[in-house]
């Protein structure tokens, strides 16, 4: 294979990869912890987006359940965000990593 021809799919394949990391910033993923009590919403970009409670998980006598249904279901909706963005960039890379890119 050319030089020439091996730059210009990289080239392609770059621009792909930037095209889907756009698309993947602008996703959210949700997940929720304590059937449903707390629901974290994330970005592609693994930011917090919104984070619902439930007042009846709302328990003045065991507020480390609260906090521990929030860790859950905010690491659900990074780890979900984080899937996804791996899933479609390997798709598109076929197991081929540059720098700066993944």
């Amino acid at each position: 294979m050319d030089m020439k021809k091996m730059m210009k799919q990289a080239q392609k394949m770059q621009m792909e990869a930037a095209r889907a990391q756009e698309e993947i910033a602008s996703m959210e993923f949700e997940a929720t912890a304590g059937g449903g009590m707390v629901k974290a919403v994330v970005t592609g970009n693994m930011e917090l987006k919104s984070l619902s409670i439930d007042p009846a998980a709302v328990d003045p006598e065991d507020v480390e359940m609260l906090e521990d249904m929030i860790v859950v279901a905010v690491n659900d909706a990074v780890a979900s965000a984080t899937n996804a963005s791996a899933q479609r960039m390997n798709s598109i890379m076929g197991g081929v990593k540059i720098p700066g890119l993944m």
